[in-house]
Protein backbone atom coordinates (compact mmCIF):
# COMPACT_ATOMS: atom_id res chain seq x y z
CA UNK A 1 0.00 0.00 0.00
CA UNK A 2 1.42 3.48 -1.37
CA UNK A 3 0.24 7.19 0.24
CA UNK A 4 0.46 9.77 -1.25
CA UNK A 5 1.00 13.70 -0.07
CA UNK A 6 -1.57 15.80 -1.95
CA UNK A 7 0.13 19.32 -3.50
CA UNK A 8 -2.67 22.02 -3.98
CA UNK A 9 -4.78 23.18 -1.41
CA UNK A 10 -7.58 20.09 -1.14
CA UNK A 11 -7.74 18.01 0.85
CA UNK A 12 -5.22 15.73 2.17
CA UNK A 13 -1.61 16.18 3.54
CA UNK A 14 0.46 19.19 1.90
CA UNK A 15 3.61 17.70 1.70
CA UNK A 16 5.14 21.59 2.24
CA UNK A 17 4.11 21.05 5.54
CA UNK A 18 5.95 17.94 6.57
CA UNK A 19 9.64 17.45 7.40
CA UNK A 20 11.49 13.98 7.16
CA UNK A 21 11.35 11.97 10.22
CA UNK A 22 14.79 12.11 11.12
CA UNK A 23 14.50 16.02 11.52
CA UNK A 24 14.15 15.80 15.53
CA UNK A 25 11.79 19.05 16.58
CA UNK A 26 9.64 19.36 13.80
CA UNK A 27 6.75 21.89 13.49
CA UNK A 28 4.01 20.83 11.22
CA UNK A 29 3.42 24.00 9.19
CA UNK A 30 0.01 24.20 8.83
CA UNK A 31 0.03 27.90 7.12
CA UNK A 32 2.24 26.74 4.37
CA UNK A 33 -0.65 26.64 1.13
CA UNK A 34 -2.10 30.08 2.38
CA UNK A 35 -0.99 32.43 -0.49
CA UNK A 36 1.40 34.67 0.69
CA UNK A 37 2.91 32.89 3.27
CA UNK A 38 6.40 32.99 2.63
CA UNK A 39 5.78 36.63 1.53
CA UNK A 40 4.88 37.74 5.11
CA UNK A 41 8.27 37.80 6.60
CA UNK A 42 11.70 37.22 5.46
CA UNK A 43 12.39 34.77 8.56
CA UNK A 44 13.24 31.21 8.16
CA UNK A 45 14.31 28.92 10.89
CA UNK A 46 17.14 26.33 10.03
CA UNK A 47 17.90 23.11 12.01
CA UNK A 48 20.97 21.39 12.33
CA UNK A 49 22.34 18.52 13.79
CA UNK A 50 20.20 17.21 16.62
CA UNK A 51 18.32 20.10 18.28
CA UNK A 52 20.50 22.80 17.41
CA UNK A 53 18.00 25.44 15.63
CA UNK A 54 18.44 29.14 14.33
CA UNK A 55 15.96 31.82 12.89
CA UNK A 56 17.99 33.51 10.07
CA UNK A 57 16.72 36.33 7.29
CA UNK A 58 16.49 35.87 3.88
CA UNK A 59 18.04 39.02 2.58
CA UNK A 60 18.58 37.59 -0.88
CA UNK A 61 14.95 36.82 -1.46
CA UNK A 62 15.77 33.06 -1.98
CA UNK A 63 12.53 30.69 -3.11
CA UNK A 64 13.06 29.06 0.27
CA UNK A 65 11.25 25.98 1.17
CA UNK A 66 10.96 23.56 4.18
CA UNK A 67 13.63 20.83 3.35
CA UNK A 68 16.02 22.95 1.21
CA UNK A 69 19.90 22.88 2.44
CA UNK A 70 21.16 26.49 2.48
CA UNK A 71 24.54 27.99 3.95
CA UNK A 72 24.02 30.79 6.33
CA UNK A 73 25.86 33.33 8.19
CA UNK A 74 27.95 32.21 11.37
CA UNK A 75 31.03 33.29 13.71
CA UNK A 76 33.42 32.52 11.52
CA UNK A 77 32.51 31.43 8.35
CA UNK A 78 29.56 29.97 7.27
CA UNK A 79 27.49 27.17 8.26
CA UNK A 80 25.07 24.62 6.74
CA UNK A 81 21.47 23.72 7.92
CA UNK A 82 18.23 22.90 6.53
CA UNK A 83 14.99 24.87 6.43
CA UNK A 84 12.84 23.81 8.55
CA UNK A 85 9.71 26.41 8.66
CA UNK A 86 8.98 29.64 7.01
CA UNK A 87 6.13 32.24 7.01
CA UNK A 88 4.14 33.55 9.41
CA UNK A 89 4.92 30.61 12.30
CA UNK A 90 8.64 31.20 11.91
CA UNK A 91 7.39 34.33 13.62
CA UNK A 92 5.85 32.74 16.10
CA UNK A 93 8.68 30.66 17.26
CA UNK A 94 11.35 33.51 17.21
CA UNK A 95 9.20 34.92 19.84
CA UNK A 96 9.00 31.26 21.52
CA UNK A 97 12.89 31.40 21.60
CA UNK A 98 13.46 34.53 23.79
CA UNK A 99 16.12 35.89 21.60
CA UNK A 100 17.48 38.74 23.85
CA UNK A 101 18.62 40.81 20.32
CA UNK A 102 17.99 41.76 16.73
CA UNK A 103 21.60 40.88 16.00
CA UNK A 104 21.64 36.82 17.34
CA UNK A 105 19.35 37.06 13.87
CA UNK A 106 21.61 35.97 11.16
CA UNK A 107 21.44 35.61 7.39
CA UNK A 108 20.67 33.54 4.76
CA UNK A 109 23.58 33.48 1.88
CA UNK A 110 22.70 31.25 -0.60
CA UNK A 111 21.54 27.60 -1.33
CA UNK A 112 24.36 25.12 -0.60
CA UNK A 113 26.27 23.71 -3.14
CA UNK A 114 27.69 20.64 -4.16
CA UNK A 115 31.16 22.12 -2.98
CA UNK A 116 29.85 23.18 0.39
CA UNK A 117 27.99 19.81 0.69
CA UNK A 118 31.61 17.88 0.46
CA UNK A 119 32.86 20.06 2.98
CA UNK A 120 29.98 19.42 5.40
CA UNK A 121 30.21 16.01 4.93
CA UNK A 122 33.86 15.67 5.53
CA UNK A 123 33.29 17.40 8.89
CA UNK A 124 30.53 14.96 10.20
CA UNK A 125 32.63 12.38 9.53
CA UNK A 126 35.10 13.47 12.00
CA UNK A 127 32.99 14.13 14.91
CA UNK A 128 32.81 10.31 16.17
CA UNK A 129 36.30 10.21 16.52
CA UNK A 130 36.75 13.90 17.82
CA UNK A 131 34.60 13.15 20.54
CA UNK A 132 36.82 9.69 21.73
CA UNK A 133 40.06 12.23 21.34
CA UNK A 134 38.65 14.77 22.99
CA UNK A 135 37.38 12.48 25.81
CA UNK A 136 40.54 10.86 26.07
CA UNK A 137 42.37 14.65 27.04
CA UNK A 138 39.37 15.63 29.25
CA UNK A 139 40.60 12.50 31.56
CA UNK A 140 44.27 13.29 30.81
CA UNK A 141 43.75 16.59 32.57
CA UNK A 142 42.05 15.26 35.60
CA UNK A 143 38.69 17.29 34.79
CA UNK A 144 35.24 15.99 36.32
CA UNK A 145 33.47 16.35 32.84
CA UNK A 146 32.09 13.71 30.25
CA UNK A 147 32.08 15.23 26.70
CA UNK A 148 28.96 13.75 24.97
CA UNK A 149 28.27 15.03 21.25
CA UNK A 150 31.12 16.88 19.25
CA UNK A 151 29.37 18.63 16.19
CA UNK A 152 31.25 20.60 13.86
CA UNK A 153 30.11 24.30 11.52
CA UNK A 154 29.17 23.47 8.13
CA UNK A 155 32.86 24.72 6.51
CA UNK A 156 34.58 22.98 9.04
CA UNK A 157 36.35 25.79 11.17
CA UNK A 158 34.65 25.44 14.34
CA UNK A 159 33.59 22.40 16.67
CA UNK A 160 30.91 22.94 19.72
CA UNK A 161 31.53 20.28 22.16
CA UNK A 162 28.51 19.51 24.25
CA UNK A 163 29.41 17.81 27.54
CA UNK A 164 27.84 17.10 31.04
CA UNK A 165 29.67 17.58 34.49
CA UNK A 166 28.03 17.93 37.65
CA UNK A 167 30.18 20.61 39.35
CA UNK A 168 32.06 23.85 38.05
CA UNK A 169 34.54 22.48 35.40
CA UNK A 170 37.55 25.47 34.54
CA UNK A 171 38.16 23.69 31.17
CA UNK A 172 40.57 26.73 29.46
CA UNK A 173 43.34 24.57 29.84
CA UNK A 174 41.56 21.61 28.04
CA UNK A 175 40.08 24.83 25.32
CA UNK A 176 44.16 25.01 24.57
CA UNK A 177 44.74 21.30 24.01
CA UNK A 178 41.95 20.59 22.20
CA UNK A 179 42.66 24.00 19.54
CA UNK A 180 46.25 22.46 19.21
CA UNK A 181 45.05 19.26 17.94
CA UNK A 182 42.36 19.81 16.02
CA UNK A 183 42.60 22.98 14.37
CA UNK A 184 39.37 24.92 15.18
CA UNK A 185 37.61 27.24 17.05
CA UNK A 186 36.70 25.12 19.89
CA UNK A 187 33.33 26.57 21.86
CA UNK A 188 32.41 24.57 25.01
CA UNK A 189 28.79 23.89 25.80
CA UNK A 190 26.80 22.21 29.35
CA UNK A 191 23.75 20.40 28.82
CA UNK A 192 21.97 18.15 31.41
CA UNK A 193 21.47 14.47 30.91
CA UNK A 194 17.90 14.60 29.91
CA UNK A 195 19.53 16.60 26.93
CA UNK A 196 21.88 14.16 26.27
CA UNK A 197 19.27 11.50 26.34
CA UNK A 198 17.91 13.82 23.47
CA UNK A 199 21.01 14.08 21.26
CA UNK A 200 21.93 10.34 21.51
CA UNK A 201 18.18 8.97 20.72
CA UNK A 202 17.10 5.59 21.79
CA UNK A 203 13.88 3.41 22.29
CA UNK A 204 11.76 4.18 25.71
CA UNK A 205 10.63 1.15 27.31
CA UNK A 206 6.94 1.68 25.50
CA UNK A 207 8.74 0.85 22.59
CA UNK A 208 8.63 4.09 20.86
CA UNK A 209 11.26 6.55 20.22
CA UNK A 210 12.62 8.91 23.43
CA UNK A 211 10.46 11.94 23.34
CA UNK A 212 13.14 14.23 24.42
CA UNK A 213 14.91 12.64 20.86
CA UNK A 214 11.55 13.81 19.10
CA UNK A 215 9.16 16.64 19.90
CA UNK A 216 9.90 17.66 23.08
CA UNK A 217 11.83 21.08 23.64
CA UNK A 218 11.65 22.33 27.08
CA UNK A 219 11.94 19.95 30.42
CA UNK A 220 9.85 20.44 33.02
CA UNK A 221 10.87 19.33 36.48
CA UNK A 222 9.46 16.00 37.82
CA UNK A 223 9.00 14.87 41.28
CA UNK A 224 7.94 11.74 42.87
CA UNK A 225 4.59 13.34 43.75
CA UNK A 226 3.37 13.04 40.06
CA UNK A 227 4.00 9.21 40.63
CA UNK A 228 2.11 8.90 43.95
CA UNK A 229 -0.79 10.81 42.60
CA UNK A 230 -1.01 8.10 39.86
CA UNK A 231 -0.42 5.11 42.44
CA UNK A 232 2.65 4.22 40.79
CA UNK A 233 4.83 2.21 42.73
CA UNK A 234 8.01 4.07 44.01
CA UNK A 235 10.80 1.96 42.64
CA UNK A 236 13.78 3.71 41.36
CA UNK A 237 14.44 1.04 38.58
CA UNK A 238 11.25 1.83 36.66
CA UNK A 239 10.33 5.15 37.39
CA UNK A 240 13.59 6.42 35.57
CA UNK A 241 14.29 6.44 31.93
CA UNK A 242 17.43 6.33 29.96
CA UNK A 243 19.23 8.96 31.36
CA UNK A 244 19.12 8.21 34.69
CA UNK A 245 16.41 11.02 35.71
CA UNK A 246 12.24 10.60 36.49
CA UNK A 247 10.44 9.73 33.16
CA UNK A 248 9.16 12.34 31.72
CA UNK A 249 6.12 11.23 30.72
CA UNK A 250 5.13 10.95 34.74
CA UNK A 251 3.73 14.26 33.92
CA UNK A 252 1.42 13.37 31.11
CA UNK A 253 -1.59 12.13 32.78
CA UNK A 254 -1.04 14.30 36.13
CA UNK A 255 -3.69 16.23 35.47
CA UNK A 256 -6.13 13.59 34.69
CA UNK A 257 -5.74 12.25 37.50
CA UNK A 258 -5.99 15.17 39.71
CA UNK A 259 -9.35 15.82 38.02
CA UNK A 260 -10.27 12.42 38.58
CA UNK A 261 -9.29 12.24 42.15
CA UNK A 262 -11.51 15.20 43.01
CA UNK A 263 -14.19 12.50 42.79
CA UNK A 264 -12.60 9.85 45.30
CA UNK A 265 -13.89 10.46 49.18
CA UNK A 266 -10.74 11.23 51.22
CA UNK A 267 -7.74 8.87 52.38
CA UNK A 268 -8.41 9.65 56.19
CA UNK A 269 -12.26 8.89 56.07
CA UNK A 270 -13.36 6.14 58.42
CA UNK A 271 -17.10 4.44 57.42
CA UNK A 272 -19.03 3.68 59.76
CA UNK A 273 -21.98 0.73 59.93
CA UNK A 274 -23.90 -0.67 62.24
CA UNK A 275 -21.43 -3.77 62.58
CA UNK A 276 -18.27 -2.51 61.77
CA UNK A 277 -15.70 0.46 60.85
CA UNK A 278 -14.20 0.32 57.70
CA UNK A 279 -10.70 2.11 56.64
CA UNK A 280 -9.27 2.62 53.31
CA UNK A 281 -7.36 -0.36 51.82
CA UNK A 282 -6.30 0.47 48.05
CA UNK A 283 -8.47 2.63 45.69
CA UNK A 284 -8.89 2.96 41.41
CA UNK A 285 -8.88 6.85 41.04
CA UNK A 286 -10.00 6.26 36.57
CA UNK A 287 -12.18 3.52 37.73
CA UNK A 288 -13.86 4.90 40.52
CA UNK A 289 -14.09 2.41 42.99
CA UNK A 290 -12.59 2.12 46.54
CA UNK A 291 -11.78 -1.26 48.40
CA UNK A 292 -12.31 -0.95 52.37
CA UNK A 293 -10.83 -3.08 55.30
CA UNK A 294 -12.30 -3.54 58.65
CA UNK A 295 -8.61 -3.15 59.72
CA UNK A 296 -6.13 -0.34 59.67
CA UNK A 297 -3.15 -2.34 58.26
CA UNK A 298 -4.30 -5.34 57.05
CA UNK A 299 -6.89 -6.71 54.18
CA UNK A 300 -9.86 -8.55 56.53
CA UNK A 301 -13.20 -8.35 55.36
CA UNK A 302 -12.31 -6.24 52.24
CA UNK A 303 -15.43 -4.45 50.38
CA UNK A 304 -15.29 -2.82 47.15
CA UNK A 305 -17.80 0.18 46.69
CA UNK A 306 -18.07 3.00 44.17
CA UNK A 307 -16.66 6.00 45.29
CA UNK A 308 -19.90 7.77 45.18
CA UNK A 309 -21.58 4.93 47.74
CA UNK A 310 -18.39 6.20 49.91
CA UNK A 311 -18.75 9.67 49.90
CA UNK A 312 -22.39 8.91 50.61
CA UNK A 313 -21.87 6.77 53.31
CA UNK A 314 -19.63 9.69 54.65
CA UNK A 315 -22.42 12.37 54.61
CA UNK A 316 -24.58 9.66 56.78
CA UNK A 317 -21.96 9.32 59.28
CA UNK A 318 -22.05 13.03 59.70
CA UNK A 319 -25.66 13.14 60.26
CA UNK A 320 -25.33 10.50 62.95
CA UNK A 321 -26.45 7.65 61.02
CA UNK A 322 -25.03 4.50 60.23
CA UNK A 323 -26.21 2.37 57.47
CA UNK A 324 -26.07 -1.58 57.80
CA UNK A 325 -23.94 -2.70 55.71
CA UNK A 326 -21.38 -0.37 52.52
CA UNK A 327 -23.03 -2.05 49.57
CA UNK A 328 -26.42 -0.04 48.74
CA UNK A 329 -27.52 -3.47 47.29
CA UNK A 330 -26.75 -6.32 49.69
CA UNK A 331 -25.00 -8.15 47.89
CA UNK A 332 -21.36 -7.17 48.49
CA UNK A 333 -20.23 -8.07 45.39
CA UNK A 334 -17.47 -5.90 43.60
CA UNK A 335 -18.54 -3.95 41.04
CA UNK A 336 -17.95 -5.11 37.91
CA UNK A 337 -14.60 -3.86 35.85
CA UNK A 338 -13.70 -4.40 31.87
CA UNK A 339 -12.63 -8.00 31.81
CA UNK A 340 -9.30 -8.89 30.17
CA UNK A 341 -9.76 -11.88 27.52
CA UNK A 342 -5.71 -12.43 27.76
CA UNK A 343 -5.42 -12.83 30.89
CA UNK A 344 -5.72 -16.18 31.62
CA UNK A 345 -3.76 -16.91 28.59
CA UNK A 346 -0.16 -18.87 28.54
CA UNK A 347 2.45 -16.89 27.30
CA UNK A 348 4.64 -19.96 26.71
CA UNK A 349 1.97 -21.27 24.58
CA UNK A 350 4.50 -19.66 21.33
CA UNK A 351 7.40 -21.48 22.52
CA UNK A 352 6.10 -25.13 22.00
CA UNK A 353 7.12 -26.93 18.91
CA UNK A 354 3.45 -27.88 16.93
CA UNK A 355 3.39 -31.28 15.92
CA UNK A 356 4.13 -32.64 12.83
CA UNK A 357 0.84 -34.97 11.68
CA UNK A 358 2.22 -38.18 9.55
CA UNK A 359 0.27 -37.75 6.26
CA UNK A 360 -0.06 -41.31 4.42
CA UNK A 361 1.19 -41.65 0.69
CA UNK A 362 -1.39 -43.18 -2.00
CA UNK A 363 1.03 -45.23 -3.71
CA UNK A 364 -0.03 -45.36 -7.02
CA UNK A 365 -3.76 -46.20 -5.57
CA UNK A 366 -3.30 -49.51 -4.61
CA UNK A 367 -4.34 -48.69 -1.37
CA UNK A 368 -7.73 -47.18 -2.20
CA UNK A 369 -8.13 -50.74 -4.63
CA UNK A 370 -7.18 -52.51 -1.53
CA UNK A 371 -9.57 -51.29 0.60
CA UNK A 372 -12.26 -51.42 -2.40
CA UNK A 373 -11.83 -55.16 -2.51
CA UNK A 374 -12.20 -55.55 1.66
CA UNK A 375 -15.08 -53.20 1.77
CA UNK A 376 -16.59 -55.57 -1.12
CA UNK A 377 -15.12 -58.96 0.70
CA UNK A 378 -17.16 -57.91 3.95
CA UNK A 379 -20.61 -57.23 2.25
CA UNK A 380 -20.16 -60.09 0.58
CA UNK A 381 -19.77 -62.07 3.75
CA UNK A 382 -22.78 -60.34 5.19
CA UNK A 383 -24.60 -61.75 2.06
CA UNK A 384 -23.84 -65.30 2.90
CA UNK A 385 -24.74 -65.20 6.25
CA UNK A 386 -28.15 -63.86 5.85
CA UNK A 387 -28.55 -66.59 3.08
CA UNK A 388 -27.63 -69.60 5.47
CA UNK A 389 -30.03 -67.75 8.48
CA UNK A 390 -32.52 -67.58 6.00
CA UNK A 391 -32.08 -71.34 4.96
CA UNK A 392 -31.97 -72.50 8.79
CA UNK A 393 -35.33 -70.99 9.32
CA UNK A 394 -37.13 -73.22 6.26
Amino acid sequence: MTFTLATGCGRGLCRKSCSRSDHQLNVYDWLADIPGNNESTDLVEVQFKNTRKGYYHNINSLDLKKGDWVAVEATPGHDIGVVTLTGRLAIMQVKKANLKSADDIKRVYRFARDVDMEKYEEAKSREHSTMIQSRKIANELGLNMKIGDVEYQGDGNKAIFYYIADERVDFRQLIKVLANTFHVRIEMKQIGARQEAGRIGGTGPCGRELCCATWMKNFSSVSTTAARLQDISLNPQKLAGMCAKLKCCLNYEVDCYMEAGKKMPPKDAVLQTADNDYYIFKQDILAGIVTYSTDKRLAANLETISAERALEIIEMNKRGEKPLQLTSDGSGKEPQRPKDLLADADIARFDKAKKKKKKKKNKGGGEQNKGGNDQQNKNGNHQHKGKESKEGKE
